[in-house]
């Protein structure tokens, strides 16, 4: 009964993850047929292109036995953030884009750290410890990205910039891999996903007690500064979509991470 239920919620966290992966794309056709970046970030889509890179990484046999299907989801993953970066850094301005790729050289030089450590100091239980503790840090780290929208919209009174879809998505995935890792006993699992899914209820509460102000302006009162933070709102908003876009990331690192372990 408990494989059944852990194979269950490993399916359900590999459907939502890979919409959670894909859910950039809007935004990236937009920026293709404007031929500009406009005000969206491209540091989400670099971290979380680090992380599905670790959880890759950490899913190959050598270094977590069993657990191949970590690699192929966070192995397409890589895939799909790989080609949000590439297109990001080419309708880019200039200086933009030498950040950015300034962002890339560290993403790959952690990556490429992670590799040859775990290949040439690390052997059996520890290469597994180490590069799953590697991936598990990038995946908090990226489940902390919404608080900055959540501080929006708490201050601004307006769900407006915090899409319904993305923040259930966030909290169903987060979950659906939080059980599997606790039927699992896996902490790798469970510590990512649970905060997930901690904050993707944050979210959904926020947007239950805002709902109705969708849309609307800055609080009164505060005059020109309460303008220039909506106007900074619509920039977060961007860097929010990688949150969970990489929500979008662990959710598919654990999403892999325990499918696979089901199987053992």
């Amino acid at each position: 009964m408990e494989h059944i239920a852990r194979f269950f919620f490993g399916v359900s966290g590999n459907v939502i993850a890979l919409f959670l992966f894909l859910s950039p794309v809007v935004t990236f056709w937009r920026i293709i047929r404007k031929r500009s970046t406009e005000d969206f970030s491209g540091v989400p889509y670099n971290m979380t292109l680090l992380n599905c890179l670790l959880s890759a990484w950490y899913g190959l046999p050598f270094v977590s036995p069993n657990n191949i299907l970590v690699t192929t989801i966070n192995g397409t993953g890589s895939l799909i953030e790989a080609i949000y970066v590439v297109i990001f850094l080419i309708f880019a301005e200039r200086r933009i884009r030498l950040r950015m790729l300034g962002l890339l050289g560290i993403v790959t030089s952690i990556f490429a750290a992670v590799v040859l450590i775990s290949l040439l100091a690390l052997h059996g239980n520890g290469r597994k410890i180490f590069c799953g503790l590697a991936a598990t840090i990038f995946s908090i780290c990226m489940y902390a990205s919404p608080l900055s929208i959540m501080r929006l919209v708490i201050k601004t009174k307006s769900v407006e910039f915090m899409p319904f879809l993305l923040s259930l998505s966030v909290f169903l995935c987060g979950t659906s891999w939080f059980i599997y890792g606790l039927l699992g006993r896996d902490p790798f699992i469970i510590i990512p996903n649970g905060c997930g899914s901690v904050l993707g209820l944050a979210q959904l509460v926020l947007y239950a007690i805002y709902r109705k102000n969708k849309g609307a302006a800055a609080p009164p009162g505060k005059g020109e500064a309460a303008g220039a933070e909506v106007e900074d709102a619509k920039k977060v908003a961007a860097a929010v979509e990688l949150a969970d876009a990489a929500t979008t990331t662990k959710v598919a690192d654990t999403v892999a991470d325990g499918k696979v372990a089901s199987q053992v």
